[in-house]
Protein backbone atom coordinates (compact mmCIF):
# COMPACT_ATOMS: atom_id res chain seq x y z
CA UNK A 1 0.00 0.00 0.00
CA UNK A 2 2.71 2.46 0.54
CA UNK A 3 4.05 2.37 -2.76
CA UNK A 4 0.24 3.70 -3.42
CA UNK A 5 0.08 6.63 -1.27
CA UNK A 6 1.95 9.91 -2.04
CA UNK A 7 3.56 11.59 0.91
CA UNK A 8 5.57 14.44 -1.07
CA UNK A 9 4.54 18.02 -0.91
CA UNK A 10 3.32 18.44 -4.42
CA UNK A 11 2.80 22.13 -6.25
CA UNK A 12 -0.28 22.14 -8.73
CA UNK A 13 -0.54 24.92 -10.99
CA UNK A 14 -4.14 24.36 -11.28
CA UNK A 15 -7.60 22.11 -10.35
CA UNK A 16 -8.59 19.95 -13.22
CA UNK A 17 -12.64 18.99 -12.84
CA UNK A 18 -13.51 15.98 -15.42
CA UNK A 19 -17.55 15.01 -15.40
CA UNK A 20 -19.27 12.66 -17.86
CA UNK A 21 -21.00 15.77 -19.54
CA UNK A 22 -24.43 15.20 -20.87
CA UNK A 23 -26.38 16.53 -23.81
CA UNK A 24 -27.67 20.66 -23.39
CA UNK A 25 -30.45 20.33 -26.33
CA UNK A 26 -32.19 17.96 -28.69
CA UNK A 27 -29.35 17.94 -31.30
CA UNK A 28 -27.04 16.84 -28.84
CA UNK A 29 -28.34 13.73 -27.78
CA UNK A 30 -27.28 11.20 -30.51
CA UNK A 31 -23.96 12.81 -30.96
CA UNK A 32 -23.03 12.41 -27.01
CA UNK A 33 -24.41 8.83 -27.01
CA UNK A 34 -21.91 7.90 -29.55
CA UNK A 35 -19.15 9.29 -27.30
CA UNK A 36 -20.78 7.28 -24.55
CA UNK A 37 -21.04 3.87 -26.46
CA UNK A 38 -18.09 4.27 -28.58
CA UNK A 39 -16.24 0.90 -28.78
CA UNK A 40 -19.39 -1.23 -27.62
CA UNK A 41 -21.50 -2.48 -30.52
CA UNK A 42 -24.69 -1.39 -29.47
CA UNK A 43 -27.37 -1.72 -31.69
CA UNK A 44 -29.54 1.18 -32.79
CA UNK A 45 -32.28 0.44 -31.71
CA UNK A 46 -31.04 -0.06 -28.57
CA UNK A 47 -29.31 3.81 -29.08
CA UNK A 48 -32.46 5.42 -30.16
CA UNK A 49 -34.35 4.05 -26.86
CA UNK A 50 -31.78 5.46 -24.82
CA UNK A 51 -32.18 8.61 -26.93
CA UNK A 52 -35.82 8.83 -26.12
CA UNK A 53 -35.68 8.89 -22.47
CA UNK A 54 -33.26 12.27 -22.93
CA UNK A 55 -35.59 14.09 -25.27
CA UNK A 56 -38.72 13.49 -22.57
CA UNK A 57 -36.39 16.36 -20.96
CA UNK A 58 -36.14 18.26 -24.56
CA UNK A 59 -32.65 16.63 -24.62
CA UNK A 60 -30.98 18.75 -21.48
CA UNK A 61 -29.06 16.86 -18.97
CA UNK A 62 -28.92 18.31 -15.45
CA UNK A 63 -25.50 17.01 -15.20
CA UNK A 64 -23.60 20.22 -17.19
CA UNK A 65 -25.76 22.76 -15.15
CA UNK A 66 -24.75 20.38 -11.67
CA UNK A 67 -21.19 20.78 -12.39
CA UNK A 68 -21.18 24.58 -13.55
CA UNK A 69 -22.38 24.95 -9.77
CA UNK A 70 -19.92 22.97 -8.39
CA UNK A 71 -17.11 24.55 -10.04
CA UNK A 72 -18.72 27.84 -8.98
CA UNK A 73 -18.46 26.73 -5.34
CA UNK A 74 -15.46 25.27 -5.16
CA UNK A 75 -13.82 28.23 -6.62
CA UNK A 76 -15.33 30.24 -4.11
CA UNK A 77 -13.80 27.63 -1.27
CA UNK A 78 -10.52 28.24 -2.77
CA UNK A 79 -10.60 32.26 -2.90
CA UNK A 80 -11.82 31.87 0.49
CA UNK A 81 -9.61 29.28 2.16
CA UNK A 82 -6.90 28.54 -0.52
CA UNK A 83 -5.13 27.29 -2.45
CA UNK A 84 -4.88 29.67 -4.70
CA UNK A 85 -5.82 27.88 -7.91
CA UNK A 86 -7.61 28.22 -10.78
CA UNK A 87 -10.42 25.64 -11.80
CA UNK A 88 -10.75 24.16 -15.22
CA UNK A 89 -12.92 21.52 -16.66
CA UNK A 90 -13.02 18.96 -19.07
CA UNK A 91 -15.88 16.60 -19.60
CA UNK A 92 -15.52 12.83 -20.70
CA UNK A 93 -18.53 12.67 -22.89
CA UNK A 94 -19.48 16.01 -24.39
CA UNK A 95 -18.60 19.65 -24.33
CA UNK A 96 -15.89 20.51 -23.07
CA UNK A 97 -14.71 17.88 -23.65
CA UNK A 98 -11.80 16.75 -21.92
CA UNK A 99 -8.90 16.99 -25.10
CA UNK A 100 -9.87 20.77 -25.87
CA UNK A 101 -9.37 21.48 -22.00
CA UNK A 102 -6.24 19.90 -22.07
CA UNK A 103 -4.99 21.66 -25.14
CA UNK A 104 -5.83 25.15 -23.65
CA UNK A 105 -4.35 23.99 -20.70
CA UNK A 106 -1.31 23.58 -22.41
CA UNK A 107 -1.41 27.30 -24.33
CA UNK A 108 -1.91 28.75 -20.66
CA UNK A 109 1.81 27.39 -19.67
CA UNK A 110 -0.11 25.04 -17.05
CA UNK A 111 2.19 22.31 -15.83
CA UNK A 112 0.93 20.58 -12.77
CA UNK A 113 -2.86 19.58 -13.05
CA UNK A 114 -4.86 18.09 -10.22
CA UNK A 115 -7.76 16.09 -11.05
CA UNK A 116 -11.06 16.07 -9.43
CA UNK A 117 -13.41 13.23 -10.88
CA UNK A 118 -17.01 13.82 -10.12
CA UNK A 119 -17.19 9.89 -9.20
CA UNK A 120 -16.67 9.00 -5.33
CA UNK A 121 -16.53 5.35 -5.78
CA UNK A 122 -14.43 2.70 -7.08
CA UNK A 123 -15.11 0.54 -10.25
CA UNK A 124 -14.17 0.67 -13.93
CA UNK A 125 -16.90 3.22 -15.10
CA UNK A 126 -16.28 5.61 -11.96
CA UNK A 127 -12.49 5.58 -11.69
CA UNK A 128 -10.31 3.45 -14.38
CA UNK A 129 -12.10 4.90 -17.41
CA UNK A 130 -11.46 8.57 -16.41
CA UNK A 131 -7.76 7.83 -16.47
CA UNK A 132 -7.65 5.96 -19.95
CA UNK A 133 -9.64 9.22 -20.66
CA UNK A 134 -7.16 11.27 -19.47
CA UNK A 135 -4.43 9.42 -20.88
CA UNK A 136 -6.33 9.67 -24.61
CA UNK A 137 -6.99 13.05 -23.89
CA UNK A 138 -3.24 14.24 -23.72
CA UNK A 139 -1.50 12.29 -26.48
CA UNK A 140 -0.81 14.49 -29.57
CA UNK A 141 -0.79 17.91 -26.87
CA UNK A 142 2.35 19.68 -27.04
CA UNK A 143 4.02 20.09 -23.03
CA UNK A 144 0.60 18.56 -22.13
CA UNK A 145 0.59 18.89 -18.36
CA UNK A 146 1.62 16.43 -15.50
CA UNK A 147 -1.31 15.31 -14.05
CA UNK A 148 -2.81 13.59 -10.65
CA UNK A 149 -5.33 12.27 -9.57
CA UNK A 150 -7.26 12.94 -6.19
CA UNK A 151 -8.28 10.15 -4.17
CA UNK A 152 -11.70 8.31 -4.26
CA UNK A 153 -13.05 10.06 -0.78
CA UNK A 154 -16.14 7.79 -0.55
CA UNK A 155 -15.70 7.89 3.49
CA UNK A 156 -14.24 10.99 4.13
CA UNK A 157 -16.10 12.98 6.90
CA UNK A 158 -17.34 15.45 4.88
CA UNK A 159 -19.02 13.14 2.52
CA UNK A 160 -20.67 11.21 5.18
CA UNK A 161 -21.88 14.84 6.43
CA UNK A 162 -23.01 16.17 3.12
CA UNK A 163 -25.27 12.83 2.60
CA UNK A 164 -26.38 12.42 6.01
CA UNK A 165 -28.18 16.63 5.80
CA UNK A 166 -29.43 16.14 2.33
CA UNK A 167 -31.60 13.25 4.26
CA UNK A 168 -32.58 15.11 7.30
CA UNK A 169 -33.46 17.76 4.55
CA UNK A 170 -35.60 15.53 2.93
CA UNK A 171 -37.32 14.18 6.13
CA UNK A 172 -38.00 17.80 7.22
CA UNK A 173 -41.11 18.71 5.24
CA UNK A 174 -42.19 15.25 5.25
CA UNK A 175 -45.81 14.73 7.73
CA UNK A 176 -45.48 10.98 7.28
CA UNK A 177 -41.77 10.14 6.58
CA UNK A 178 -39.47 10.31 8.79
CA UNK A 179 -36.27 8.72 10.75
CA UNK A 180 -38.31 5.32 11.11
CA UNK A 181 -39.37 5.47 7.63
CA UNK A 182 -37.29 2.57 5.42
CA UNK A 183 -34.04 4.01 3.47
CA UNK A 184 -33.07 2.44 0.07
CA UNK A 185 -29.57 4.15 -0.91
CA UNK A 186 -29.53 3.58 -4.38
CA UNK A 187 -26.35 3.47 -6.57
CA UNK A 188 -25.46 2.90 -10.52
CA UNK A 189 -25.78 -1.02 -11.42
CA UNK A 190 -22.56 -2.50 -12.62
CA UNK A 191 -22.27 -5.56 -15.04
CA UNK A 192 -21.65 -8.42 -12.39
CA UNK A 193 -18.07 -8.91 -14.37
CA UNK A 194 -17.29 -5.33 -13.57
CA UNK A 195 -18.06 -5.19 -10.18
CA UNK A 196 -16.08 -8.29 -9.33
CA UNK A 197 -12.81 -6.20 -10.50
CA UNK A 198 -13.26 -3.31 -8.01
CA UNK A 199 -14.31 -2.42 -3.89
CA UNK A 200 -17.47 -0.73 -5.76
CA UNK A 201 -20.12 -2.77 -3.35
CA UNK A 202 -18.21 -3.29 -0.17
CA UNK A 203 -17.21 0.69 -0.52
CA UNK A 204 -21.39 1.34 -0.77
CA UNK A 205 -21.88 -0.83 1.72
CA UNK A 206 -19.22 0.93 4.28
CA UNK A 207 -20.90 4.12 3.57
CA UNK A 208 -24.55 3.44 3.68
CA UNK A 209 -23.68 1.85 7.14
CA UNK A 210 -21.93 4.97 7.99
CA UNK A 211 -25.06 7.33 7.13
CA UNK A 212 -27.60 4.89 9.04
CA UNK A 213 -25.84 5.26 11.60
CA UNK A 214 -25.36 8.96 11.75
CA UNK A 215 -29.33 9.11 11.35
CA UNK A 216 -29.92 6.57 13.92
CA UNK A 217 -31.49 4.81 11.19
CA UNK A 218 -32.19 0.82 11.88
CA UNK A 219 -33.79 -0.24 8.39
CA UNK A 220 -31.84 0.28 5.42
CA UNK A 221 -30.64 -1.58 1.94
CA UNK A 222 -28.32 -0.67 -1.29
CA UNK A 223 -29.97 -1.41 -3.97
CA UNK A 224 -29.01 -0.58 -7.10
CA UNK A 225 -30.77 1.42 -10.38
CA UNK A 226 -30.31 2.35 -13.87
CA UNK A 227 -29.32 -1.79 -14.73
CA UNK A 228 -28.76 -1.68 -18.38
CA UNK A 229 -28.69 -5.79 -18.10
CA UNK A 230 -30.47 -6.06 -21.54
CA UNK A 231 -27.14 -5.40 -22.72
CA UNK A 232 -25.13 -8.28 -22.90
CA UNK A 233 -24.92 -9.87 -19.12
CA UNK A 234 -26.61 -9.74 -15.89
CA UNK A 235 -26.00 -6.62 -13.49
CA UNK A 236 -25.98 -5.77 -10.05
CA UNK A 237 -29.10 -6.29 -7.94
CA UNK A 238 -31.84 -5.52 -6.42
CA UNK A 239 -33.50 -3.21 -8.95
CA UNK A 240 -35.23 -0.25 -7.52
CA UNK A 241 -38.43 -1.01 -8.35
CA UNK A 242 -38.32 -4.69 -7.10
CA UNK A 243 -36.90 -3.17 -3.87
CA UNK A 244 -40.04 -1.22 -3.70
CA UNK A 245 -42.15 -4.16 -3.93
CA UNK A 246 -40.04 -5.81 -0.85
CA UNK A 247 -40.68 -3.41 0.59
CA UNK A 248 -44.57 -2.88 0.25
CA UNK A 249 -44.64 -6.65 1.01
CA UNK A 250 -42.74 -6.62 4.58
CA UNK A 251 -45.55 -4.16 5.65
CA UNK A 252 -43.74 -0.81 5.27
CA UNK A 253 -45.86 2.85 3.79
CA UNK A 254 -43.05 4.41 3.76
CA UNK A 255 -39.83 5.06 1.99
CA UNK A 256 -36.44 7.40 1.76
CA UNK A 257 -34.59 7.18 -1.47
CA UNK A 258 -31.23 7.91 -1.24
CA UNK A 259 -29.19 8.17 -4.56
CA UNK A 260 -25.70 7.71 -2.71
CA UNK A 261 -23.91 6.74 -5.71
CA UNK A 262 -24.04 9.71 -7.47
CA UNK A 263 -22.79 13.06 -5.89
CA UNK A 264 -24.73 15.29 -8.39
CA UNK A 265 -28.19 14.91 -10.45
CA UNK A 266 -27.65 12.78 -13.54
CA UNK A 267 -30.68 11.70 -16.47
CA UNK A 268 -30.85 8.36 -14.34
CA UNK A 269 -31.34 10.48 -11.43
CA UNK A 270 -34.12 12.53 -12.78
CA UNK A 271 -36.00 10.06 -14.88
CA UNK A 272 -35.20 6.61 -13.21
CA UNK A 273 -35.81 7.84 -9.41
CA UNK A 274 -37.96 10.82 -9.73
CA UNK A 275 -40.31 9.83 -12.28
CA UNK A 276 -40.40 5.91 -12.45
CA UNK A 277 -39.68 4.98 -9.03
CA UNK A 278 -42.03 7.78 -8.03
CA UNK A 279 -44.48 6.07 -10.04
CA UNK A 280 -43.67 2.52 -8.79
CA UNK A 281 -43.98 3.87 -5.41
CA UNK A 282 -47.41 5.33 -5.71
CA UNK A 283 -49.07 2.34 -7.65
CA UNK A 284 -48.09 0.44 -4.91
CA UNK A 285 -49.36 2.96 -2.61
CA UNK A 286 -45.80 3.94 -0.60
CA UNK A 287 -45.51 7.61 0.66
CA UNK A 288 -41.98 8.08 -0.79
CA UNK A 289 -39.25 11.24 -0.45
CA UNK A 290 -36.11 11.33 -2.33
CA UNK A 291 -33.00 12.39 -1.07
CA UNK A 292 -31.19 15.11 -2.95
CA UNK A 293 -27.47 14.73 -4.38
CA UNK A 294 -24.72 16.27 -2.30
CA UNK A 295 -24.35 18.93 -5.06
CA UNK A 296 -22.81 21.77 -3.86
CA UNK A 297 -23.51 20.98 0.54
CA UNK A 298 -20.45 23.36 1.89
CA UNK A 299 -19.16 19.73 3.06
CA UNK A 300 -18.67 18.61 0.00
CA UNK A 301 -16.89 21.21 -1.08
CA UNK A 302 -15.15 21.33 1.72
CA UNK A 303 -13.88 17.78 1.05
CA UNK A 304 -12.30 18.22 -2.13
CA UNK A 305 -10.46 21.40 -1.10
CA UNK A 306 -9.46 19.25 1.83
CA UNK A 307 -7.98 16.32 -0.62
CA UNK A 308 -6.13 19.41 -2.60
CA UNK A 309 -4.58 20.45 0.78
CA UNK A 310 -3.43 16.35 1.25
CA UNK A 311 -2.15 16.36 -1.95
CA UNK A 312 -0.24 19.11 -1.30
CA UNK A 313 1.62 17.98 1.72
CA UNK A 314 4.27 16.14 3.35
CA UNK A 315 3.52 13.13 5.28
CA UNK A 316 -0.61 14.55 5.41
CA UNK A 317 -3.40 13.07 7.49
CA UNK A 318 -5.91 11.53 6.02
CA UNK A 319 -9.03 11.87 6.96
CA UNK A 320 -11.49 9.04 6.75
CA UNK A 321 -14.34 7.22 8.42
CA UNK A 322 -15.68 3.67 8.86
CA UNK A 323 -12.98 0.42 8.56
CA UNK A 324 -11.49 0.74 4.90
CA UNK A 325 -8.89 3.30 5.83
CA UNK A 326 -8.01 6.44 3.49
CA UNK A 327 -8.08 5.34 -0.30
CA UNK A 328 -4.69 5.16 -2.42
CA UNK A 329 -3.46 8.21 -3.69
CA UNK A 330 -1.96 6.49 -7.06
CA UNK A 331 -4.23 3.62 -8.33
CA UNK A 332 -2.80 0.30 -8.55
CA UNK A 333 -1.91 -1.58 -11.97
CA UNK A 334 -5.05 -3.92 -11.55
CA UNK A 335 -7.21 -1.54 -10.55
CA UNK A 336 -10.86 -0.93 -11.36
CA UNK A 337 -10.59 -3.23 -14.42
CA UNK A 338 -13.27 -3.97 -16.96
CA UNK A 339 -13.89 -7.29 -16.64
CA UNK A 340 -13.37 -7.37 -20.44
CA UNK A 341 -11.26 -10.03 -21.74
CA UNK A 342 -8.04 -8.67 -23.11
CA UNK A 343 -4.82 -6.09 -22.14
CA UNK A 344 -5.91 -3.11 -20.13
CA UNK A 345 -5.88 0.15 -21.99
CA UNK A 346 -2.79 2.41 -20.78
CA UNK A 347 -4.24 5.09 -18.50
CA UNK A 348 -2.71 8.18 -15.95
CA UNK A 349 -2.61 8.84 -12.43
CA UNK A 350 -1.61 4.63 -11.39
CA UNK A 351 1.05 3.24 -9.67
CA UNK A 352 4.41 2.70 -11.61
CA UNK A 353 4.90 -1.04 -10.53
Amino acid sequence: MSDLLDNNARNYDDVLVVSFGGPEGPDDVMPFLDNVLKGLNIPLQIKTRIAKRYHRFDGISPINTETRAFIKALEKELDIHGPQLPVYWGNRNWHPLLPDTLRQMADDGIKNAIVYVTSIFSSYSGCRKYRENLYEAVQGIENAPHIDKLRMGYNHPGFIEAVTDRVREALEPATDVNENSMLLFTAHSLPLSMARCARYQEQLQEVCGLVGQALGVKSWELVYQSNNASYDEPWLEPDINNALEVVKKAGETNVVIVPIGFVCDHMEVILDLDIEAKEKADALDLNMVRAATVGIHPAYIAMVRELIVERMSANPERCWLGTQGASADYCAQNCCLSGKPGTPKPSLCGAKT
